[in-house]
């Protein structure tokens, strides 16, 4: 009876609003980032690169071995490692209840669903396909999976100082301040 006691602590109580809304953010995620990678795949491949706005905006096919910027090339078994436990650990912040209903889940979903975005292609092809090239200051080329991780992570900080914003403010409505 103990042990059930304690399993059922691992996790918060939520609405079911709230896995509604993380598991569609998430599939939504990971449903943009394939087809955009199956349309580059499909009509950008074979021609390399098509400029949006020249010299600022350019679709260019890339076949990414590696992290950003192609950092450790050719370690897809490490990346995919990293990735198994980073996405598990998130998806149980995520659905334990510990990330809230708010701004600072919906910023986990967004990195989730890039994780696994970018998981499935390593699985499926080896590679990552990247397509999004700011030509305008040579930043590596991306894709939406990577955008995803990118927007969340930054949402996920937002959410973090907001809530330290927040917590200051009730100290010293309390009296707790400084």
């Amino acid at each position: 009876m103990n042990e059930k006691k304690e399993a059922v602590k691992l996790f918060k109580k939520q609405p079911a609003t709230n896995y509604i809304l993380y598991s569609l953010i998430l599939a939504a995620g990971i449903i943009l980032d394939q087809l955009t990678k199956f349309l580059a795949v499909k009509f950008l491949k074979p021609v390399g690169s098509v400029p949006l706005w020249e010299g600022v905006l350019h679709l260019t096919y890339v076949e990414n071995r590696g992290a950003a910027f192609g950092m450790l090339a050719n370690q897809r078994w490490i990346f995919i490692a990293v990735s198994t436990v980073v996405i598990i650990a998130f998806l149980y912040y995520l659905y334990s209840g510990y990330a809230g209903g708010g701004l600072q889940a919906i910023a986990v979903a967004m990195v989730t669903s890039g994780g696994i975005g970018n998981m499935i292609d390593r699985l499926a092809l080896g590679y990552v396909v990247d397509f999004i090239d700011f030509t305008l200051i040579d930043f590596a080329v991306f894709n939406g999976a990577d955008s995803f991780v990118c927007v969340g992570a930054g949402l996920l900080i937002l959410a973090l100082i907001l809530e330290m914003v927040r917590e200051e403010r009730e100290k010293k409505d309390k009296g707790e301040g400084k």
